[in-house]
């Protein structure tokens, strides 16, 4: 953080442009490779078989495989540097590709319950033996790909979308297996349908928790975990400070929480204690409590604040 002085201060310089789900490229290409390769499997499977479920599970594959796409894209472009036009690079890039997964697995889901209800008006036969047999392959995979991902779902949007669509796919192919087992067992075939509409199911809730968090981050919310009535009380409670106006904090992409606030402080106080401590002060108290560490504070003079308005007038 640079020196500044009253009017203005940037906190740690331009900010990164890494973002947390750079770390995770190389395990996102291991799982888009696994992706493809069982789709292509449980669509063989699912024509060969004649079960609705299992192309259910392919046709969400290939929505797995195309979000996985998205988000390795994403990552390239969110690796790019700042530019005078584009002052935070491609970061938000990150979040595009996780709102346009949500999008992608609503519809998928939409997709698969329309289906199914077709397939209860007119039944097929289903083998249930070769249905497990694919199913089982899908399972398996899928765990793989879980096990790639699981850690940087927690670190990044755009991982966790991928997550949760591998997620929905194992879940669906426990679903699949459960259908083609009980279809082998006692021949009733509108198990295959039912485990559809579940797959269908199991995509939606998760989809709408994801979406609601990307729009968050679109609509410049408070990042998570961060309650802004407390950042104004630590601000406050610093020696100095008469007040804070102007404070917002949003996140710019996953792992990349930024805010800025203009602080008042008594000028015998910011005498005593100089610009550089003051400004120090402040970013520690961000930095270790809320986990902000690129902050823009604008250290003014009681009075400054009705100056301000007058001048947006």
């Amino acid at each position: 953080m640079g020196a500044g002085h009253d009017h203005g201060h940037s906190h740690g310089g331009p900010p990164p442009t890494g973002t947390a789900a750079a770390a995770y490229k190389g395990r996102l290409r291991i799982a888009l490779t696994i992706t493809l390769s069982v789709m292509v499997t449980e669509i063989i499977g699912g024509i060969v078989a004649d079960s609705l479920a299992l192309i259910a599970d392919a046709a969400h594959m290939a929505t797995d495989a195309v979000g996985l796409a998205m988000a390795l894209l994403a990552i390239h472009f969110a690796s790019r540097p700042p530019t005078d036009r584009r002052t935070f690079g491609f970061a938000r890039a990150e979040i595009l590709a996780a709102l346009a997964n949500c999008l992608l697995l609503l519809g998928v889901g939409g997709y698969v319950l329309y289906e199914a209800i077709q397939r209860f008006v007119e039944p097929a036969e289903t083998r249930g033996g070769l249905t497990i047999v694919f199913a089982l392959i899908g399972l398996v995979a899928n765990m793989v790909s879980l096990s790639l991902l699981v850690r940087g779902q927690q670190e990044s949007l755009n991982v966790r979308g991928a997550y949760l669509e591998v997620l929905a796919d194992a879940l669906g192919s426990v679903t699949v297996l459960i259908s083609a087992g009980i279809i082998l067992a006692t021949g009733w075939q509108y198990a295959d349908p039912i485990a559809s509409i579940l797959i269908g199911l199991m995509i939606v809730p998760r989809t709408v928790k994801l979406l609601r968090e990307t729009l968050d981050v679109l609509l410049e919310a408070a990042p998570k975990g961060v309650d802004m009535t407390e950042v104004r009380a630590h601000i406050l409670a610093l020696p100095g400070v008469e007040d804070v106006h102007d404070l917002h904090a949003w996140t710019i992409t996953s792992g990349m929480p930024v805010l800025s606030a203009h602080v008042v402080v008594d000028q015998a106080a910011l005498d005593s204690v100089g610009h550089e401590k003051m400004l120090h002060d402040l970013q520690g108290c961000l930095g270790s409590h809320f986990d902000v560490e690129h902050c823009t504070f604008q250290l003014e003079p009681a009075g400054h604040a009705a100056h301000e308005a007058k001048l947006c007038l």
